[in-house]
């Protein structure tokens, strides 16, 4: 399994706009987009739940070289929960209802824009991963955390 990419982040970013998504990137790969240094597997998208974002998300992923199922892009147009697709160029999670983060409108109003792409802000990411409780968060919160502070003092 490839790393995650700023190639393909731009390669999301190109196609969704162009599809009218609404998204943030979130986890990992957001936090890498805020600089942090680390590196994931895939891109972990927070998608907005609609019908019409749903609908917008399955041109543009069919754009970029996933290929869907049925199964699959009924369940991205109804937005389920959690719809993890490996069938593409490259890996990338779909988050309808990430842990931590009560609403999509939310954490929209709280975004960071760098570089044109629309990233969680770092506390929206941090409060996930400390209510998803997994083994993995748990080992790199204290990272991220530490990065959080350093983020804070620098950005622009």
């Amino acid at each position: 399994m490839a790393a995650f990419e700023y190639r393909q982040a731009q390669e999301i970013r190109d196609a969704f706009a162009a599809h009218g998504c609404r998204y943030l990137f979130i986890g990992k790969s957001g936090a890498i987009l805020l600089g942090f240094p680390d590196t994931t597997q895939d891109a972990d998208l927070f998608v907005e739940r609609s019908a019409e974002n749903g609908r917008a998300l399955v041109a543009a992923l069919r754009d970029l070289g996933f290929t869907l199922t049925e199964e699959q892009a009924a369940e991205i147009s109804r937005g389920k929960d959690f719809v993890q697709l490996k069938n593409g160029p490259f890996d990338l999670d779909l988050v309808f209802a990430p842990d931590g983060i009560e609403r999509f409108e939310v954490a929209w109003r709280r975004r960071v824009e760098t570089e044109g792409f629309p990233v969680c802000h770092l506390d929206d990411i941090i409060a996930s991963k400390q209510a998803a409780h997994r083994k993995k968060d748990e080992e790199s919160l204290p990272r991220l955390i530490s990065f959080r502070e350093y983020w804070k003092q620098h950005r622009r």
